[in-house]
């Protein structure tokens, strides 16, 4: 079978492997879609200490069960499900808590297991223990449900976040939507993205950072408030910090898109959390109920997955789905084996 192998950075290939066996607490899936992130392209470039190469990556993944391995329960052959990608052990403090998206002992789909950039994968024993493996709900595409898993990271989010009715919440980095919102302002860099998001979720306003100041020109449309919630869903240190100077009285801010590790670093206006009375959140990925939770909501259609799904790429063509998501010219690339 094809499968895409991690060896070193930009030592990455389309091989020819053998398909995997099924073991005991396993199950074996025909990956139908494995759609891509930003993750995707760090790792391309730099590697990640957790990922053991050679590896098979791709870590947004739905197909249907070919294959059901000794001792697992309540699956048939042919059913269409989503993995996790994150993957708590189910044990430790956190987990035993409910707070299985910062388990200290997390694993991940594409970095300790095999992923889903292949023909054929296996759902590991691991995921199985957490009931992370999800049964796509009728109506669901496999491509939709493939997002799911970035899905699930914004309700982490936006969970934590308390987004209320009458909020005013600006999001940094096109691509993220907010619930429950008054208005919704996008801020990003990239022209072409910012049109095809506004195209797909139909926000309040859209601002280029490259050609304002985002700062006052949020300001400007809050009549000087500030926003209620902002959520900075890109890895770019300068977000962070125009989070916190937008921020209105007793807003709200999450971090939701981590920092380079060689650059983790901002600088705070401490006196402005300090007087605005501000709330700061960290944002770690998300639980396998998280994961549930997404599958329901893009079923009820509260969500135009489909609308943000704006590329399809075949297996052997992976390669380029890299190059599409690092120069912005998609909201989201989903590759079809």
């Amino acid at each position: 079978m094809k499968a895409l192998k991690f060896y070193t950075p930009e030592d990455v290939r389309i091989e020819d492997v053998p398909e995997p066996e099924v073991g005991p607490g396993e199950v074996k899936i025909r990956v139908r879609n494995t759609s891509t992130c930003g993750t995707d392209v760090k790792i391309f470039y730099n590697g990640h200490q957790n990922l053991t190469p050679p590896r098979t990556i791709g870590h947004e993944i739905a197909g249907e069960i070919v294959a059901i391995g000794e001792g697992v329960e309540g699956w048939e052959i042919g059913a269409r499900v989503q993995v996790i990608a994150a993957v708590p052990c189910g044990d430790c403090y956190e987990c035993s808590r409910g707070w299985m998206e910062v388990c200290q002992n997390q694993t991940s789909m594409g970095y300790q297991y095999d992923g889903g950039f292949a023909e054929y994968m296996i759902v590991p024993r691991e995921v199985m223990k957490v009931d992370g493996l999800n049964r796509i709900p009728e109506g669901v595409g496999f491509d939709e449900a493939s997002a799911a898993e970035p899905l699930a990271c914004a309700i982490n989010a936006q969970r934590i976040l308390g987004i209320e009715e009458g909020d005013t919440v600006v999001v940094f980095g096109a691509g993220a939507r907010a619930n429950g919102a008054a208005r919704i302002f996008l801020i990003d860099v990239n022209d072409e993205r910012l049109k095809m998001t506004a195209d797909a979720v139909h926000p309040d306003e859209v601002i280029n950072g490259a050609t304002v100041d985002v700062v006052e020109k949020v300001k400007e449309l809050t009549d000087g408030r500030g926003a209620d919630a902002i959520i900075t869903a890109t890895a770019a240190n300068i977000a962070q910090e125009q989070a916190i100077s937008m921020a209105a009285r007793n807003g709200k801010i999450s971090f939701f898109g981590g920092l380079p590790k060689t650059n983790p670093t901002i600088t705070c206006d401490s006196n402005l959390v300090h007087y605005r009375q501000l709330r700061i959140f960290g944002a770690n990925g998300s639980a396998p109920h998280h994961n549930k939770a997404a599958l329901e909501m893009i079923a009820s259609g509260k969500v135009p997955v489909k609308d943000l799904i704006t590329e399809h790429i075949k297996l052997e063509n992976v390669l380029d789905a890299f190059d599409i998501v690092k120069r912005g010219a998609a909201i989201k690339v989903t590759v079809e084996p």
